[in-house]
């Protein structure tokens, strides 16, 4: 375990808890920033120690921040994480699950381990992670989990590993705020589409400069996402605001499920739109 900053909660009154995984990656830091301010406290956690302690020296104060390099599909060390954090400051209010990655293999091409190393990142974590929260938020009457699901889920764009683990947490996002609503518990999906984050592309880049250019066009907002695009609905959906919302999933795409318009246009013999149709 490593800590930065003050590890006791904030001297200004209540705090709210905010547990992230996967924090330091691009969404996640993202996500970090958008929650981080004086009347919190975040839990950052991620596999990757160093990416996590630029993170909390980035942030510096006021967040209140506790910093854990842990491996989520460990059923023991998420239980004992959630219990030293509920010790120190309460009940998670927040919990955003945020880990996952994937290979580019097809089903003949992957193997079995593979395929069960995507799927306990994507899946079992977010089981895991609101298995051990979710006790706390009962208790309190409230509580909020979002959990970052894919356009993979709704349509085939590759990954499959990474789009059955996904869609199993659509499915599981459902079965939370339906069983755990009454207790005062909301649960939520992000279903994402491509997001160009900081430092995760510059491989493909190298070898494809075009790439971003040619998905744009795949777009209907023939834009790209940001992680400030992903922040920006979290915290959102997370706030009181969005007090009447659960139960499903929230495409933030730029359209790209909603329809296909250059096959539209193939099907009914349209070579180039007028600008602005």
């Amino acid at each position: 375990m490593s800590a930065s900053a003050d590890p006791a909660a904030p001297a200004n009154g209540a705090a709210r808890v905010v547990l992230i995984t996967g924090a330091a990656g691009g969404i996640g830091r993202a996500l970090t920033h958008r929650f981080a301010d004086a009347r919190t406290c975040l839990v950052l956690v991620d596999r990757n120690a160093d990416g996590l302690a630029a993170l909390a020296q980035d942030l510096g104060a006021p967040a209140t921040i506790l910093t854990e390099a842990l491996d989520i599909t460990d059923d023991d060390a998420v239980d004992a994480l959630v219990t030293r954090v509920q010790d120190r400051w309460g009940a998670v209010d927040f919990l955003i699950n945020n880990a996952a990655y994937a290979y580019d293999d097809d089903v003949l091409g992957t193997t079995p381990a593979r395929w069960d190393e995507q799927v306990a990142i994507a899946l079992r974590s977010v089981f895991l992670c609101s298995r051990a929260v979710l006790p706390g938020m009962r208790r309190r009457g409230r509580g909020v989990i979002v959990n970052m699901a894919s356009v993979n889920a709704h349509q085939y764009f590759g990954n499959e590993a990474y789009s059955a683990a996904k869609a199993g947490v659509e499915s599981l996002t459902r079965s939370i705020a339906v069983r755990y609503g009454p207790d005062g518990v909301r649960a939520l999906a992000l279903g994402i589409g491509t997001v160009l984050t900081p430092g995760a592309w510059d491989a493909r880049l190298d070898r494809d400069p075009d790439i971003v250019d040619r998905l744009r066009s795949w777009y209907p907002l023939r834009r790209l996402g940001t992680p400030e695009d992903i922040a920006a609905l979290t915290a959102f959906v997370a706030s009181d605001e969005a007090s009447w919302i659960t139960g499903t999933t929230i495409m933030v795409d730029g359209g790209l499920t909603a329809g296909n318009q250059r096959l539209a246009d193939d099907v009914l013999g349209i070579e180039q739109r007028p600008l602005g149709e």
